[in-house]
This record gives C-alpha cells, structure tokens and sequence, in this order.
C-alpha cells in the first residue's frame, strides 16, 4: 500500500517544503490540495504548473492525485442557485484541466451540503445532473473523478458506502470511482470494511486518519479511538496495493512538517504490529 502525504496543512509554509518532506520521511506520493498559495486552479491556469512539475522532478515526488476544495468556499454544486451550481460545475472541470497537466490521474471531489430547505428528491436530482456533467468531462479527458463520502457533521449528500453504491447504479461510468475516508463510518458506526465489500474495483482510494466516535477531526494515527492497526493488517490480508493518504488537514497548520513526519511513522509502525 502507498501512503501519501496531503498537503493542506502546509497552505502556510512554502509549496518546496511539502516535496521535501513527502521525500525525506518516506512518503510514496503527494495528494495535492487545491488551495492557494500553493495549487489554486484559477493560478495554475494563469501562471502554469511548471514549478509544481519541477518540484515533482526534483524529488521524484509523484502526485497521483489533486483534490480541489469543492466545500463551500467558495464552491459547492449541491448549494444555492441554478447560476451557482453550473459555476461550480464549471470550476471543477477547470480543476480537472489542471490536473491532467500536472500528471495526476485523478481528481477527488465531495457533495458538500445542500442546504436545510431542499427535500430528498431535489438533492439526488442536482447530485446527479451535477456528477453527470463531471463524469462526461472526465471521460473525455480520460481521467478518474473520485466521490468522496463526508460525515454527516458536513453534508447531508453523500455520506456512505450505500450513498455511493447508489450514484454508481445511476452513472455507470468507469470514469467515477469511490473511496473510503475511514472517519465518516467510523462516527457513523458503519463497517470500514463494508466499503471493500461492497464496492470492489470501484474502491480507488483511500483517506487514512485517526478520530473520535463523535466528531469529523482528522487526527494523526494513534491519537484517536480508531482500531488502526487491526484496519492496516486487515488490508494487508485483503491485499489492497491502491493509494491511502494520511489527510492531515487544519489540526496541524503550525506545524505541518513535525505531524507529517509523526503521522508516517506512527501508520508504518502500525502496519508492523500484526
């Protein structure tokens, strides 16, 4: 299994550091965060990925994967008006352009929430004629678009395996592919496993983190009530050779290198104990 380094904690330390570290603590690869300062879609399509694309280079840091923030600021295609639903449609399809210049394989988006007012059957109509879009797109530029599933702290959308089962039924595309962020069944007592099961080869990805039973806070691997390493050995057994980022997020912005090299150490030794 390849482990990755996510690089939104480090919005506040230069775009070289996260390479640095992602190859100096034995990270295999980069999920890049599309946020500013460092990969805002908008500034790569004005000034070019040509220093991401050098960094990448010069470590021999591959970034299979780009992760725009599609969250609600300022874009989320499962709120507000039919004006700002095609705008952020529009947006991630722009991320996805970039992407494809960076080298990744992939783009990861969430259905964020949609609102208080809106009923069950207008959800899963926007959601549907939104992902439609995307996933044509993708097709077109022969790229994954991977849906992540949130914990119900933040959508009311998509927020497990069966959410994702469900838009896979509708778009059988194999351009849309799914992913299991270990903390949204875990705060929703739903089996990890479930998403392997139930999913098969349409499980590309995943999020591995620590965190409580009654919150969405990502943590670093054994500060946290998740069985991690039983998870690890399980995987091993079920011999999963995809990639798994260690989505250390905003927790960790004062001192992003220090918990990056924490949070692999922690799950590689994890990984040893069965």
């Amino acid at each position: 299994m390849k482990l990755g380094l996510f690089t939104s904690g480090y919005q506040r330390n230069s775009i070289e550091d996260m390479f640095a570290d992602a190859k100096r603590f034995g990270y295999d690869y980069i999920e890049l965060w599309g946020g500013r300062p460092h990969a805002f879609p908008p500034d790569l399509k004005r000034f070019g990925v040509q220093e991401l694309r050098r960094l990448m280079d010069r470590y021999d840091m591959p970034v299979p994967i780009f992760t725009p923030e599609t969250n609600a600021y300022p874009y989320n295609f499962m709120l507000g008006n039919e004006a700002q639903r095609k705008d952020s449609v529009d947006y991630i399809c722009l991320c996805m352009d970039m992407a494809v210049q960076l080298g990744c394989q992939a783009t990861l988006i969430s259905a964020a929430h949609a609102g208080y007012r809106v009923d069950q059957a207008e959800i899963w109509d926007r959601l549907l004629r939104s992902l439609a879009q995307l996933t044509s797109y993708a097709e077109k530029l022969g790229h994954k678009l991977i849906l992540e599933p949130l914990t119900p702290y933040e959508s009311n959308v998509v927020t497990t395996v069966n959410d994702l089962q469900r838009v896979f039924e509708a778009l059988p595309s194999p351009a849309l592919v799914g992913m299991c962020d270990v903390v949204p069944p875990f705060v929703q007592h739903e089996s990890i496993l479930d998403y392997f099961d139930k999913l098969g080869s349409k499980l590309y990805h995943m999020h591995i983190v620590d965190s409580y039973d009654n919150s969405d806070t990502h943590l670093i691997p054994g500060e946290g009530s998740l069985p991690l390493p039983e998870l690890m050995a399980e995987l091993r057994e079920r011999g999963y050779q995809g990639t798994a980022t260690i989505e250390l997020v905003t927790n960790y912005l004062n001192e992003p290198r220090l918990y990056a090299r924490r949070a692999i150490q922690r799950l590689r030794t994890m990984e040893e104990e069965y």
